[in-house]
């Protein structure tokens, strides 16, 4: 997104709330995304001083009309308030990637409708969703897709020292702390399953600096990116997020699973009006993947759900593949970040 607007807007000047790749892309970062990424509603609490002290000095800034726009990307919890904030002294808000009111949360779409000018939809069937209440919103495709073509299976193979006739299972445990706290113990210990029965032969973990990965004997650890891992697998045990997503765009079947802090969950059932977490059930609208959550997050039942992807031949395979075409058919084409910038400089004007 920011590359996209500094090519579409030369000179335009970007402050961020972000990371190195954002900056790297020519945003200067004025708040490090580390010091307040959470998930879940019990996990907020602790950060709940920090996002206020943000949402306060972000008003200031409104106020004294250092900004022109804001570009308010997901996190609804605190994204909706800073723009009502911004809109409330007249700074035009652009929300790209909209909140999921469609699982959760209908009624706070006429908040949103009255906190912003424009939405950026990533899926197709939230512009009709966010018109019902009168939110102006646009289908601009999904991010993922401007990625690139894959890639090739035999590179990501030799890449990885996985011969051609190997079965190989990627683990995808998340990227928070907490989220690969409660996920690597069973997904360690549904791998270490399905290599003793001789359900597959390599297992490669896509992991993330910083996180904790205790006991990996045997299992590989890979930093890098996690690209490569899907194109090697034959199948993948994948955290529930956009991960799911990727796995299914790279035709690689999975089975999905989370857990959260038990009061979390409580309250998430409570408030679900979908019958799916996956992106992948969802975009179908089918239980094509299968789903494991909370107390069903455990080493047998993980195994249990990956085994038939791995057979060979695997028709719980082929048909997660047949499925995964029409996923990838309802996302379009590349081009989001920059129809998106295309939004953002329609504001400016």
């Amino acid at each position: 997104m920011v590359a996209a607007l500094r090519r579409r807007l030369p000179g335009v000047a970007i402050d961020a709330l972000g990371g190195p790749r954002i900056a790297a892309a020519g945003a200067t970062v004025r708040y490090p995304s580390e010091r307040y990424t959470v998930l879940g509603f019990a996990e907020v609490l602790s950060k709940l001083p920090a996002h206020w002290a943000l949402l306060r000095r972000l008003r200031r800034d409104f106020r004294a009309r250092r900004y022109d726009l804001l570009v308010a990307l997901d996190y609804p919890g605190f994204n909706v308030r800073l723009a009502e904030a911004a809109r409330g002294q007249g700074v035009k808000v652009l929300y790209y990637i909209a909140p999921k009111y469609w699982a959760s949360g209908a009624r706070r779409s006429r908040r949103l409708a009255r906190a912003i000018d424009r939405l950026a939809v990533v899926f197709p069937f939230e512009r009709d969703f966010f018109a019902r209440f009168g939110v102006a919103a646009e289908y601009v495709g999904h991010p993922l897709l401007d990625r690139g073509p894959p890639p090739l299976r035999e590179a990501a193979r030799e890449a990885l020292g996985t011969a051609p006739e190997q079965r190989l299972l990627a683990l995808f445990p998340g990227s928070r702390p907490q989220e690969i706290a409660r996920l690597w113990p069973p997904f360690r210990a549904a791998a270490r399953l399905l290599l003793g029965r001789g359900s597959c032969e390599r297992v490669v973990v896509a992991a993330v600096a910083g996180g904790s990965y205790p006991d990996a004997g045997g299992l590989l650890l890979r930093y890098d990116d996690p690209a490569t891992i899907l194109a090697a697998a034959d199948a993948a045990l994948v955290k529930s997020g956009t991960a799911t997503l990727e796995a299914a765009l790279a035709d690689v079947p999975l089975a999905v699973a989370y857990r959260l802090h038990w009061f979390t969950a409580w309250l998430a059932r409570r408030l679900l009006t979908v019958p799916w977490i996956s992106l992948v059930n969802l975009l179908a609208e089918a239980p094509v993947v299968e789903e494991l959550l909370q107390d069903e997050v455990r080493a047998e039942r993980l195994a249990a759900a990956l085994e038939p992807l791995l057979a060979r031949p695997s028709p719980a395979a082929a048909r997660q593949r047949e499925a995964f075409a029409g996923v990838r058919a309802r996302l379009g084409g590349p081009g989001a970040a920059a129809r998106t910038a295309e939004l953002a400089a329609d504001l400016l004007r």
